[in-house]
């Protein structure tokens, strides 16, 4: 979820006992030494992909976000990224994918560690955050929406919207909301740790509005039927009248170019395929409207800026308009 200046900053940062770090800091020397993960390995991307195939079993973090990754009373990991993954994984010949909840400040970190083999979140890709790890091709798009209370009084619609009726409003810490808060000088938005939190907030009054991705924002509604609250239409924020345009993908360890470039292909199969894609990401929610279009590319958001950003609205929007997709791969 990345902008011209955005996301400085990533979420919440997880507090750990002595002994807790000094178990990470030893599972971060092995990984330094053996390539890391679950499947450990000597040096070369390859190992962790084969080693993984060898045990059958891949370890993915989450960070309890619905409708993305989230763990249900039963202790079954579920989501539409986790949905994405074990048909992704499965093909790849890894039938078990195992879950490991990360507070989302920490989720690149542990991964570098080698606490797990990839980040299942739906994470958006950043300029910063493509400096310390490597995304898959884009698998879900991303559009902003606002939790308004019931009968949404201030009849607000965007992020511009807030800013002319001087509204109240909440973003999550580390969010790319966040920082379309701070880009927009939006007046002392009140940061909340958890989007439970940002739901809290409007249904007591104390905000005006909560922004935070559409399909979050709506889930959290429909499953809250007694909060009093609602969702406004979603929308493509815009700083300086630039659409800023947003996806979501896997995150892998750089050095880990095998199982990526392993990982993309099967990805393609499915983003690439209209029905395929619904079939697998339709029950948590999303649609054709969070299908990337084919010629999307890591390197627009990765790289960010205007001119990125514009290219991939212009791709997008051409999809979601009828406009026909190329064959060239991302």
């Amino acid at each position: 979820m990345e902008g011209t200046n955005m996301v400085k900053k990533f979420r919440r940062t997880v507090a750990m006992s002595v002994t807790a770090g000094a178990a990470a800091l030893a599972l971060a020397a092995c990984g330094a030494a053996d390539g890391g993960g679950s499947g450990g390995g000597g040096e070369g991307d390859g190992n962790l992909l084969s080693q993984l195939q060898e045990k059958g079993t891949i370890t993915v973090a989450f960070a309890g976000e619905r409708p993305y990754s989230w763990e249900k009373d039963d202790g079954e990991l579920t989501g539409a990224t986790i949905a994405l993954d074990r048909e992704i994984y499965s093909n790849l010949g890894i039938d078990k994918v195992e879950g490991q909840y990360v507070e989302w400040n920490a989720l690149i970190p542990g991964l570098n560690k080698g606490e797990y083999d990839s980040v299942s979140a739906g994470m958006s890709i950043l300029p910063k955050r493509c400096e310390e790890a490597s995304f898959s091709h884009p698998s879900l798009m991303y559009t902003t929406g606002l939790m308004v209370p019931k009968g949404n009084p201030m009849g607000l619609s965007d992020l511009q919207s807030v800013i002319d009726n001087d509204a109240k409003l909440a973003v999550q810490a580390g969010t790319i909301e966040q920082g379309y808060a701070e880009d927009l000088k939006i007046k002392d938005p009140l940061i909340v740790q958890s989007s439970q939190d940002g739901m809290q907030a409007v249904s007591s009054g104390r905000v005006d509005a909560f922004a935070l991705t559409a399909i979050s924002l709506r889930t959290m509604a429909e499953n809250s039927p007694d909060a009093g609250v609602e969702v406004t239409e979603a929308f493509t924020a815009k700083i300086d009248g630039v659409p800023q345009v947003s996806a979501g993908a896997t995150v892998f360890r750089k050095e880990n170019k095998e199982l990526r470039e392993a990982y993309n292909k099967e990805l393609d199969k499915i983003v690439n395929d209209p029905a395929k894609f619904e079939e697998i990401v339709g029950p948590f929610g999303f649609s054709e409207a969070e299908r990337p279009a084919k010629d999307l590319t890591v390197d627009m958001f990765c790289e960010g800026g205007a001119e990125n950003l514009k290219k991939a609205d212009e791709i997008q929007s051409s999809k979601d308009t009828g406009g026909s997709e190329s064959s060239s791969e991302n």
